[in-house]
């Protein structure tokens, strides 16, 4: 099939575009997460969950026809084209047929016995990546034919529930459309769509929901919100108004401020529910932020959002999710100690949310968490609008892409985050002059760069060092991003404990118990067998590095530890079977004073990360 997807007309240009999907490639560490996950549930789901099994909607059955099936696609696909894995692109081939088959006079798709507008937009974006991995051109045309269906029919039925919050996932489509052909038509549906779209900007301006909440409200949604902070910034690429740009980071200050929790996410189970460290947060949320923040940092080429990124994937990811992908949990909990079947403080959900299985609550989180690793991957690095490339999050991977007339490959090896080393070696058939931006984050204060094993001067602007030369082969970047221990404060006078992009953890000891039969991977509970309410001092972190494993985020073999000093708190104790509000510190304790070890979050499913500090 002939590629017709290259652009031809952008809209306000952005500091940082995408590049083509399937330019960048997940190697190391990261490759071996998406196998974990092609070999977990990722890439069995389908056989055993009949949501998304042969009797979907999406592909012509009675089955569920509204947005598993499209949230399922979501992932699956870059899955499947990021690992080049023939198995699981011919899972993802009937969904893609069936869809552009489905395709009525009107312009109109999908399931007959389902019309409303939000499971489309799903899909939409599954078939925008269909296009850029596959160069099937029978999407643009596909696509012109919908959207014109949209522009006649919205005035009449315009968007309302979760479309209406949603609106700006459509408007991403519409935008990919317009800048591949250039129609006008599509700049007046964009306008309509944010029209009956929740204006997210003025609610961030004047951000009401102090406070845990307990009523439903679709601007109080965790997913919701998760998708909301780059609608703004959508909205200003056609109105070039500030205030909209500026929206984007004042929603995600506010709604941290409120209810921020320490691995970088906002509690939300469902609706936004404070600061307090067992409140839970949505999975559905987790992989939403991490897209939304691939668009910010797009979109303003502020490296503030690559380390808003990385502190939620390198952390608030892994750790809702077995290391062996067999399962997850709906909610997790900043401080976890257990994971049952029992009555918590959740402003909404049931009493499994925090189980680890199949399809633990509400089953939206079973078919989209998959998205999260693998667009990640896709979207590590991305083009500048001076020609060169910026780095957004780091990890292992390889860059391909063209610079004038010459092939450029970027082999970027690290272990990063677990280690502080970022190795990048250049192949090029002919020299090269362009731009590299490399992100240097926030928290690191001693960054260095060598090329070719001569220092280079770093001058940081809105988180980026910007290197320009001409680029030979084999030329070789070594960045050094210095990474101390850092407590950085919480709520009741606790601390995060960070170390780089990671935040630690006193991790609890795990009994995994099972909780129902759910062929072939089941539900479990977890039981502590430690203890968990410690103080610690937190003059006395050290780290030891240790084997970056083939899943490291495990709590059996963690990349890192830290040591350090603590004391057991008799008085904090567990409420609604979670972990009570920590006490008001600094803490006395006479208990004993021991050695323990904090792990990386995202290594331990049972967990006190928003740790009590002892009086000196």
């Amino acid at each position: 099939m002939k590629d017709k997807c290259d652009r031809t007309r952008p809209l306000l240009e952005t500091p940082f575009s995408e590049l083509p999907l399937g330019s960048v490639r997940p190697e190391g560490w990261l490759r071996d997460q998406l196998e974990i996950m092609a070999e977990g549930l990722s890439g069995h789901l389908d056989e055993f969950w009949p949501d998304v099994g042969p009797n979907s909607g999406w592909l012509g059955g009675t089955g569920e026809s509204w947005e598993r099936g499209p949230y399922y696609l979501d992932g699956l696909l870059p899955l499947a084209y990021l690992l080049e894995d023939e198995r699981l692109k011919a899972k993802v081939r009937p969904w893609i047929e069936w869809t552009l088959s489905s395709q009525q006079e009107s312009g109109q798709f999908g399931p007959a016995s389902n019309e409303d507008w939000w499971s489309r937009m799903i899909m939409l974006k599954v078939l925008t990546q269909h296009a850029e991995y596959t160069g099937d051109d029978r999407v643009i045309s596909f696509m012109k034919s919908y959207f014109r269906y949209q522009l006649s029919t919205l005035p009449a039925r315009p968007l309302e529930s979760w479309a209406k919050a949603r609106g700006g996932e459509n408007v991403l489509s519409v935008y990919w459309l317009y800048e591949r052909t250039g129609e006008p038509f599509l700049l007046e549906l964009a306008k309509l769509l944010q029209e009956q779209t929740i204006d997210w900007s003025a609610h961030y301006r004047h951000f009401p929901f102090l406070y845990r909440q307990t009523a439903f409200d679709h601007r109080a949604h965790v997913v919701n919100v998760a998708m909301s902070f780059k609608e703004p910034a959508l909205r200003y690429l056609l109105s070039k108004d500030e205030k909209h740009l500026v929206a984007a980071g004042q929603g995600i200050e506010r709604v941290m401020m409120y209810h921020g929790q320490v691995n970088g996410m906002f509690s939300g189970d469902e609706w936004l529910a404070g600061t307090h460290p067992s409140q839970g947060t949505e999975l559905c949320a987790v992989v939403e932020y991490m897209f939304t923040l691939e668009h910010l940092v797009r979109i303003t080429g502020d490296g503030t959002y690559g380390d808003f990124l990385e502190r939620v994937a390198y952390n608030a990811l892994p750790a809702a999710v077995s290391p062996d992908w067999k399962g997850h949990q709906y909610d997790q909990q900043a401080n976890q100690i257990m994971c049952t079947h029992a009555k918590r403080n959740w402003t909404e959900n049931g009493n499994d949310a925090n189980l680890f299985g199949i399809e633990p609550h509400f089953g939206c989180c079973t078919a989209n968490m998959h998205q999260g690793w693998p667009k990640l991957a896709a979207r590590l690095w991305m083009a500048t609008a001076d020609g060169g490339f910026a780095a957004v999050a780091y990890a292992p991977c390889r860059v391909t892409s063209t610079v004038g007339e010459c092939k450029v490959t970027l082999l970027v090896d690290t272990q990063y985050p677990f280690r502080e080393v970022v190795s990048i070696k250049m192949k090029t058939d002919c020299p090269a002059a362009f731009p590299l931006y490399l992100r240097i984050p926030a928290w690191c204060e001693e960054a260095s760069l060598e090329v070719n094993g001569q220092p280079l001067v770093l001058q940081v602007e809105r988180g980026y060092a910007r290197i320009m030369r001409e680029w030979n082969d084999e030329d070789v970047l070594v960045l050094r991003l210095p990474m101390k221990v850092i407590c950085e404060p919480r709520p009741n006078g606790t601390v995060g404990v960070l170390r780089g992009p990671l935040v630690f953890a006193i991790p609890i000891k795990e009994r995994w118990q099972k909780h129902r039969t759910y062929e072939p991977y089941h539900d479990w509970e977890v039981y502590p067998e430690s203890p968990w309410n410690y103080g610690i001092r937190i003059s006395e972190i050290t780290a030891r590095e240790g084997e970056v494993a083939r899943q490291p985020f495990s709590a059996e073999q963690p990349p890192v530890r830290l040591s350090a000093q603590a004391r057991r708190i008799p008085s904090w104790t567990m409420e609604m079977n979670s972990a009570g509000t920590p006490p008001a510190g600094p803490v006395a304790s006479d208990e004993p004073l021991e050695p323990i070890e904090l792990i990386p979050y995202g290594c331990a499913r049972l967990r006190i990360s928003e740790i009590p500090v002892l009086k000196a």
